[in-house]
């Protein structure tokens, strides 16, 4: 794997002062760098496995290892993404994003992917991954249909008041929690939002584009029903029973209509 030379430096600083902390079982990486296809902008995406009866303990020093680490330059915890026993920094100079999550060794084998083993002080990292597979997080259809038309309307009604800030807010959002998750689906990705679309799912990425617009009532509207015909598209699966909202669905758009029609 041919490792960017500033993460490969990090690396090769880093591992060595970790592996001097007897409560830490062993290290792992995930994300690009464990992928194969890391570039310059790829995260470092470690996993701290810490012995279960240490791991209180080292979830109160974190900050204070890690600076004692790598260079820290400025680190928080990552309850916004739902990831408590998460710390994102910044390392460096030269500035290097790196995410440090610190695990039970017991809850190490939870996953959705497979990370790649860096450091393995008794040899159980590897045993756990082995004895349980990686669990792929599957999409609930119901869960969007439920909301979709409901949000539809509150995008409808941002555009009608004229807040555009909101309304392309909005659509960001309608990217990032239905359509980007579905595109990914498509072609059986694990969904990450609109991360790496462009890559994993250039054609959907491309029908994406018709869900962005300007600072532009008329093009907020378009962009609106642009995210609506792919919501229908792509959340269409014979696979799947799905209680389809047609009354919710049928007034939103007729609002939605009035709501553009008002503009012109």
């Amino acid at each position: 794997m041919d490792v960017p030379s500033l993460h490969s430096e990090f690396l090769s600083d880093a591992l060595p002062r970790i592996r001097q902390d007897a409560r830490v079982a062993g290290v792992a990486i995930t994300g690009s760098i464990a992928g194969g296809h890391p570039d310059a902008y790829s995260d470092v995406d470690l996993i701290l496995v810490i012995d279960d009866e240490a791991y209180d303990a080292v979830m109160q020093e974190r900050l204070a290892l890690i600076g004692s680490w790598a260079s820290l330059v400025a680190g928080f915890t990552g309850e916004h993404v739902g990831e408590p026993r998460l710390i994102i920094t910044l390392v460096g100079p030269p500035l290097l994003h790196v995410d440090f999550k610190f695990v039970r060794a017991s809850d190490f084998a939870e996953r959705i992917d497979n990370p790649e083993v860096l450091w393995d002080r008794v040899g159980i990292l590897v045993g756990a991954l082995a004895q349980q597979p990686p669990t792929t997080p599957s999409l609930d259809l119901q869960w969007f249909e439920d909301r979709f038309w409901i949000w539809v309307h509150y995008g409808a009604t941002k555009l009608g008041r004229g807040e555009l800030f909101e309304t392309i807010g909005f659509l960001n959002y309608l990217r990032e929690t239905v359509l980007g998750p579905l595109a990914a689906r498509r072609v059986g990705a694990i969904p990450r939002g609109v991360r790496h679309l462009e890559t994993i799912a250039p054609e959907q990425a491309r029908d994406l584009q018709a869900t962005l617009c300007g600072y532009d009532r008329h093009e907020a509207g378009q962009a609106l029903l642009a995210a609506i015909d792919l919501y229908r598209r792509w959340s269409d699966d014979g696979g799947a029973v799905v209680e389809r909202r047609h009354h919710a669905e049928k007034l939103t758009l007729q609002y939605l209509h009035d709501v553009i029609d008002q503009g012109h």
